[in-house]
């Protein structure tokens, strides 16, 4: 291989402005081309990288002129959900490595294909999953499992940001005259889309995207998992919630409790909030005071933080220790390292790490998929198995109190208890047919994951 890893962008929004910036901090590797459907944000990022950079890329509208490419060593996929897969099976087929964003994949199925094709084809793929770099989390992660505070109570992963109304058009969008849509579409199926914006608002649409638990989410449930040790697929899951306050052309939850279970006497609690913290602070609430990351309550004291490091308290809530951060820093530069070295040791974070963690958003949102409306005593009753998700019920609706949300016009959906088996068809148990056949999605008509990689 030349020296220098030669590299293009496939997706050219928030993440693809970002891949921008880790290509060129980092040594080793050339930006060649830039990719999107959407001529406007080539064209942009072209002009930027050129009076920024002083240097020079192609562009292209169509990712497969890039695969045909003989100058390209590797993709940074960082398109749109729904593109991930495809674009990581097509990269590989066509002797690319591949980094992918989060969430690694649009739903499971689809996860399982990329593996296989990463396996078939022998290339590298890393997942863009930043937070198993971070230098501070690799330092309190053996700190904590080591025993330092203890044996570990109870694990709280949150994400509390503040997200507006996407709104909700009369008649269908029309797409920009800048974007091929049958390449913005790809595999999604082609229905009419209610949201003015076209771009990033596809988070909030089942069709497109994972809503925010599989965008911010995946990042927060990945630390979860990595400070436990990476276990594989959870024994139980289950989640509820609502999309509340807003009518709007989302259709994805942006209040979500999830609990999962992993059989180890640790109950792990999920909680999204996209509301502001009241309709008149536009700020984002926060638990113990993060806004995203993970609590993780022991016996001797709690961990608390995130990607960026965070610090442990004694019982008193007095600082023990601080573990300082970098928000992963070294993941890109991880990446052109094992594109050249070709040792799977050297990806900070596997494609099969990224998929499991990804599994959990999907697990979650699958549980919600199958929900009924419930109201709230019936929402109660379901959880009061559980203190641990009873204490973050009753924060949520104090939350749900401050926007005078009432229930009769705005229910609670109540997800289903789902069993996990963890093989291919993932579900067992009562209504493992329903929740298995969520695992795929249909396809439109012009792209389709394909199911010989």
């Amino acid at each position: 291989m030349n020296d220098q890893v030669r590299v293009a962008i496939i997706g050219m929004g928030n993440r693809g402005g970002s891949a921008v910036r880790d290509v060129f901090r980092t040594e080793g590797v050339n930006l060649v081309a830039i990719c999107d459907p959407d001529q406007e944000r080539l064209d942009k990022h072209k002009a930027e990288i050129a009076k920024d950079r002083n240097a020079t890329v192609d562009q292209e509208k169509d990712f497969r002129r890039i695969l045909d490419r003989d100058d390209i060593d590797a993709v940074i996929i960082t398109s749109p959900n729904h593109w991930h897969a495809l674009h990581t099976i097509m990269a590989c087929q066509a002797g690319k490595d591949v980094y992918v964003e989060k969430p690694v994949c649009h739903n499971v199925w689809e996860g399982q294909q990329m593996l296989a094709a990463e396996k078939k084809y022998g290339r590298i793929i890393q997942s863009g999953l930043q937070g198993r770099s971070d230098v501070g989390l690799k330092e309190a992660w053996p700190y904590i499992r080591e025993g330092n505070l203890g044996k570990i109570l109870s694990i709280h992963c949150v994400v509390y940001d503040h997200r507006d109304s996407i709104g909700k058009l009369d008649t269908p969008m029309r797409p920009p005259k800048s974007v091929d849509y049958n390449l913005w579409l790809g595999p999604a199926v082609d229905q009419p889309i209610y949201r003015p914006r076209l771009h990033y608002d596809w988070h909030w649409d089942w069709n497109t995207g994972n809503g925010d638990t599989g965008n911010q989410g995946v990042h927060e449930l990945d630390l979860v998992r990595s400070v436990l040790g990476d276990p594989g697929h959870p024994k139980r899951v289950f989640s509820y919630g609502g999309r509340f306050a807003w009518n709007d052309a989302g259709n994805t939850p942006n209040m979500q409790n999830t609990v999962f279970d992993w059989g180890n006497g640790i109950p792990v609690i999920f909680e999204l909030r996209d509301l502001w913290a009241t309709p008149k602070n536009e700020a984002a609430s926060h638990y113990h005071g993060h806004h995203f990351g993970v609590v993780i309550q022991c016996e001797g004291g709690e961990f608390r933080g995130g990607r960026g490091g965070g610090s442990v308290y004694d019982r008193n809530g007095d600082r023990m220790k601080a573990f300082k951060g970098d928000g992963g820093f070294d993941h890109h530069p991880a990446f052109v390292r094992a594109v050249k070295s070709r040792k799977r040791s050297d990806i900070a974070c596997t494609l099969e790490q990224g998929f499991l963690s990804t599994c959990l958003c999907h697990q979650a949102n699958i549980s919600m998929k199958l929900g009924q409306t419930a109201s709230p005593g019936e929402v109660e009753r379901a959880i009061s198995d559980n203190p641990w998700l009873e204490e973050s019920h009753f924060r949520l609706l104090n939350y749900l109190k401050e926007w005078s949300v009432d229930f009769d016009k705005d229910p609670w959906t109540l997800g289903q208890k789902l069993e996990i088996a963890g093989d291919r068809k993932m579900f067992t148990g009562t209504v493992s047919a329903q929740a298995n056949r969520l695992l795929k999605r249909s396809y439109g008509k012009n792209f389709a994951v394909p199911e010989k990689v």
